[in-house]
């Protein structure tokens, strides 16, 4: 009689241990890029002590989102520490896709200096954090967040790994050769928006650069396919994919687990 009791009370202390395990925390937090204050979340799991690498992300043009958030709790349940950067600035949240693809255009195509003080601004936060490994920290940028990502590496700054997912992977002033570490891209072959021409051109200059590099291309995939939070748009090029989303993380996580 006392059995179904006991099992109950096991069940109790592992579900109490689990929950102990992955205490991931979101903490909001604000810092400055010149005098533009930007609001990006700061992701880390406080059960894990010591120190160890950091991930920053770089948003979709929609800016931070749940998305964002949801990549950076995964990351943190792995054993990182994700910083999701914020390049548009505190409250400058597009809700439509014109107006984030109006946005998102003042940086990846009219200022691209200032879009890299922003991704740096962001990195910084990540790499001085005292949990964070300096010495094992990556970049990773979802559509336009691909920019920043790689225009942070084509900096030279100090990333083991920089990963795009349907990311904007081309520039207007080709840098691959101060490229320090390896790149990532993973890609929709159907994509219209980040399309064949880009990947190509992309391809060319990580080459020229002698950079680490490789595409993952999905057959029949099209932008955006990792987003399951904002609606799919499969006459504008956008379409979520569950097989390539899956993939795709895995991809990044498999390269994660040699290099960090």
């Amino acid at each position: 009689m006392r059995l179904p009791f006991l099992v109950a009370a096991l069940f109790g202390v592992a579900f109490a241990a689990g929950s102990a395990q992955a205490a991931v925390k979101v903490q909001t937090v604000d810092y400055k890029q010149g005098d533009t204050v930007l609001e990006g979340w700061l992701v880390y799991d406080t059960a894990m002590h010591g120190k160890r690498p950091g991930v920053v992300i770089y948003p979709a043009y929609w800016g931070p989102s749940q998305h964002e958030k949801d990549v950076a709790e995964k990351l943190a349940k792995m054993g990182y520490v994700a910083f999701v950067a914020d390049i548009y600035g505190k409250g400058i949240r597009p809700n439509t896709p014109q107006a984030a693809g109006a946005e998102s255009a003042k940086y990846a195509k009219d200022n691209r200096p200032l879009m890299l003080e922003r991704a740096q601004a962001a990195f910084d936060q990540l790499r001085n954090n005292k949990m964070v490994d300096t010495k094992k920290l990556a970049a990773i940028g979802y559509c336009f967040g691909g920019a920043p990502a790689l225009d942070l590496a084509r900096s030279g700054a100090p990333l083991v790994d920089t990963v795009t997912f349907h990311g904007s992977l081309t520039t207007p002033n080709p840098g691959a050769d101060k490229i320090k570490g390896h790149v990532l891209a993973l890609h929709g072959a159907a994509d219209p928006i980040v399309n064949a021409q880009a990947v190509a051109a992309f391809e060319k200059e990580m080459t020229d650069g002698h950079v680490d590099w490789q595409v993952d291309l999905y057959g029949g995939v099209m932008h955006a396919f990792t987003d399951n939070v904002h609606p799919s748009s499969p006459a504008h090029g956008t379409q979520y994919n569950a097989e390539a989303d899956r993939a795709s993380w895995q991809a990044m996580t498999d390269l994660f687990k040699r290099t960090l």
